[in-house]
């Protein structure tokens, strides 16, 4: 079964590893609702579901055609990532009484950790950089045009709502789960809206945050999606050096878009005192990884202009 981290936690009775994952997931669209599959070992070899088989009619005595579905084998390893959060013992025993320095050095590691998945959620690339795992755009590849690859032009071109839409159509089997942009892209849907006389829904996520919807669709803001990508032909072939964002939707669950990662979840690990200086040092670390079960659960609109 897939949990998502703040439900995994809720398992735990180790109330520092609860305290760090809900510093984690409270500002990440991603994480509150990116659901985990725990698997053994260090990673999951998975067939991506492609085109289904065909289906036909037939009269009595016809003679049956056979049609299977076709498939990807795609293999997800478990990433290693975390930091060491050293705290002084001289300091721990003199400012206390006005701050919990260890919580506060332990909770700015975890703020961390949450950056630098959400960048690696986008755009990591294990063929580039073999410890990391391959993000949204290696795993729906716009450098390639295909039916998950929507442009709004040869170089790009200033966003429509009429492409929000098609972005919305491309996921199959169901809405998307969630939108990601970034905050420029989200402030000029919030420009078209207003331009067509509407404003765009809202609700609240499950720590009291307004987040706004787009054809009942939450939108997730990544500060981690640039503004500076370059189209050239109609598909991405830079992400610096151009002035183009893009949009993900993805649908997330077994079958669609999930995180994997070992039993456990994440890990909060004192390590305790140090041998060469006087402190004391906890680890936080994740073994992690993502997997698209099904091409058509996720899609991209690329070349997204101001």
């Amino acid at each position: 079964m897939a949990l998502t981290l703040a439900e995994a936690a809720k398992l735990s009775n180790d109330m520092l590893m609860q305290g760090v994952v809900e510093t984690i997931v409270k500002d990440s669209p991603v994480l509150q609702r990116l659901p985990f599959i725990e698997i053994v070992g260090n990673g999951l070899t998975y067939n991506q579901e492609n085109t289904l088989p065909d289906i036909d009619f037939y009269d009595v005595g016809d003679t049956w055609a056979e049609s299977t579905p076709t498939f990807t084998q795609l293999t997800a390893n478990l990433k290693i990532m975390g930091g060491d959060a050293d705290v002084d013992n001289f300091l721990k025993s003199t400012r206390s009484n006005v701050q919990d320095l260890e919580a506060s050095i332990i909770e700015m590691k975890a703020k961390a950790l949450r950056n630098k998945f959400e960048e690696i959620f986008i755009y990591g690339n294990a063929a580039a950089n073999a410890k990391q795992f391959d993000g949204l755009k290696k795993l729906i590849d716009t450098g390639t045009a295909g039916s998950q690859v929507i442009s709004m032009g040869g170089t790009g071109a200033t966003l429509t709502l009429s492409k929000m839409d098609e972005l919305i159509d491309a996921i199959k089997g169901g809405k998307p789960d969630l939108l990601l942009m970034s905050r420029r892209t989200r402030r000029k849907i919030n420009a078209l809206v207003r331009a067509a006389g509407g404003m765009t829904e809202t609700e609240r996520d499950a720590f009291g945050n307004f987040i706004q919807l787009w054809d009942s669709v939450p939108i997730g803001v990544n500060d981690w999606i640039l503004d500076t990508h370059v189209l050239t032909g109609g598909v991405e072939t830079a992400i610096t050096g151009g002035e183009s964002s893009t949009i993900y939707a993805v649908q997330l669950g077994e079958g669609a878009l999930c995180g994997l990662t070992s039993p456990g979840h994440l890990q909060v690990e004192p390590v305790g005192p140090l041998e060469t200086k006087d402190a004391s040092r906890t680890r936080v670390k994740w073994y992690v990884s993502l997997a698209l079960f099904s091409s058509i659960k996720a899609a991209a609109l690329i070349g997204v202009q101001d």
